[in-house]
């Protein structure tokens, strides 16, 4: 099977570079999985995971809080405005995160503050799915 280039990276640095013959990113408009000889794209990551698969498995997996796609037909770029990978995810961390998003949504009085604490908010949920997904799958090996 034939198989397109992925690199991951981040402000941080690169996350991930190597070959795949899938990638699943958390387009802005859905989920995008991407084969070679991909239509070129260009286009706006939401918080989610980042899934690079070999043989129908999920080599790595990926939680980014947003950023950019850019496909050409042989490779797949992802820039992340942050980037971690699953098994770095510290659950009790993110909680907390979520917690205090819920805490800062209830509390904002101007409509830029409310808005803030939303996208906090949906940052940590975002976080946690992405956690619970990888668990689910690696624990279904």
């Amino acid at each position: 099977m034939s198989t397109i280039q992925v690199d991951i990276v981040s402000a941080e640095g690169e996350i991930f570079s190597g070959t795949a013959e899938m990638a699943i990113c958390p387009a802005i408009q859905g989920d995008v999985g991407v084969t070679p000889k991909h239509t070129p794209l260009l286009t706006k990551l939401r918080a989610g995971e980042v899934r690079v698969q070999n043989g129908g498995k999920d080599q790595e997996t990926i939680f980014v809080t947003g950023g950019i796609l850019e496909i050409q037909p042989n490779q797949v770029t992802v820039l992340a405005d942050t980037a971690m990978r699953a098994d770095d995810i510290d659950e009790a961390a993110a909680q907390e995160a979520k917690q205090r998003a819920e805490e800062a949504v209830a509390n904002q009085q101007s409509n830029a503050e409310v808005g803030t604490a939303q996208a906090e908010l949906a940052i940590a949920i975002a976080r946690l799915r992405v956690l619970e997904s990888y668990r689910k799958r690696k624990g279904a090996r």
